[in-house]
């Protein structure tokens, strides 16, 4: 339990930074639901989703002062749910939730329910003929806000730990039951909200925070990577040196057709760049055999370093 309790270092550079991306990914996230999602009854899965369905179910009955329409709170509903399923993941799955992840659950949700108060819960953009855009615009805030809270080694709670909890006792991966408990989240929103638009909004809300949240981790590269064969690798080799002052490495390989001795050339140049190598192997050799691939990311001389990764990431206490 003592892991649950590590901080870094009070005030430090680390700690500012690390604290700042909660706080700050935290309204980011809590302003998507309000402007984006919670007013037109989207349900994108985790704790909020439920909490809109619960929101729905109960206008009405709560003071105004705690909801401009009477229903349950969704922040308040979100904080309710995360914090026995926080207590119940460090039981199950020991304590790998860390400071971070608690103040950025409390903080989204306060937040959410202080925006609400605020802007109200009746289609404060006026985008209540254009649910699409806020679809869009609701994911990318969420997803951005979300990105953030991830960079701080936090979590975002609520459905992740469901699904970790299932992944302990089955073989499933945790990619796969996350899109399951949130699709279950969903189709409860179909139950409730009785509008079979409910779940074509729902996932592309969360497609794209999905999407969001892989360019705010990894950023947006445009490298590609290269797998070249061809009889004159050797002048493909000064090209990538000489003219376009890149690197790569020889691979030896046997042609599985004859088994003929081969030499494959792996290298990584930029977007720009493969058209201008594609042109000039054709030129050289028209029979080779060039593959193109995204690379998802590079570490290593030339691009980010590997130590600058492993600093990302060699603080486990989440």
């Amino acid at each position: 339990m003592a892991d649950l309790l590590y901080k870094d270092k009070l005030f430090s550079r680390k700690w500012f930074i690390a604290y700042g991306l909660t706080v700050l990914g935290s309204f980011i996230l809590a302003a998507g639901f309000v402007f984006f999602i919670n007013p037109y009854d989207i349900v994108p899965g985790g704790v909020y989703g439920i909490g809109i369905v619960v929101h729905h179910l109960t206008l009405g009955l709560f003071p105004r002062g705690l909801s401009p329409d009477g229903g349950f709170p969704v922040g308040l509903f979100g904080l309710i749910l995360n914090i026995p399923l926080t207590l119940i993941g460090i039981k199950i799955l020991g304590p790998r939730f860390g400071m971070k992840t608690v103040v950025g659950f409390v903080l989204s949700s306060v937040f959410m329910d202080m925006l609400t108060l605020f802007v109200g819960n009746n289609d404060p953009l006026g985008l209540k003929n254009e649910v699409f855009m806020g679809c869009i615009f609701g994911g990318v805030l969420i997803g951005f806000g979300l990105g953030l809270i991830f960079k701080a080694k936090a979590t975002s709670g609520g459905s992740d730990i469901i699904a970790m909890i299932i992944a302990k006792y089955t073989r499933l991966p945790l990619g796969t039951l996350m899109i399951y408990v949130d699709s279950v989240i969903v189709l409860l929103g179909v139950i409730v909200f009785r509008d079979w638009r409910i779940p074509l909004y729902s996932w592309i809300v969360i497609f794209v925070t999905g999407k969001v949240i892989d360019v705010v981790l990894d950023g947006i590269t445009y490298d590609k990577t290269l797998l070249i064969i061809s009889d004159h690798f050797e002048l493909i080799r000064e090209k990538i040196i000489v003219d376009m002052e890149r690197g790569g490495t020889y691979i030896p390989g046997r042609g599985m057709f004859k088994g003929e001795e081969k030499t494959i050339i792996f290298t990584v140049v930029s977007r720009r760049e493969v058209a201008i190598l594609q042109e000039f192997i054709h030129q050289i050799d028209p029979l080779a055999f060039v593959t193109v691939m995204n690379a998802h990311e590079i570490l290593g001389e030339g691009f980010k370093s590997l130590g600058e990764k492993v600093a990302e990431y060699e603080d486990k206490s989440i």
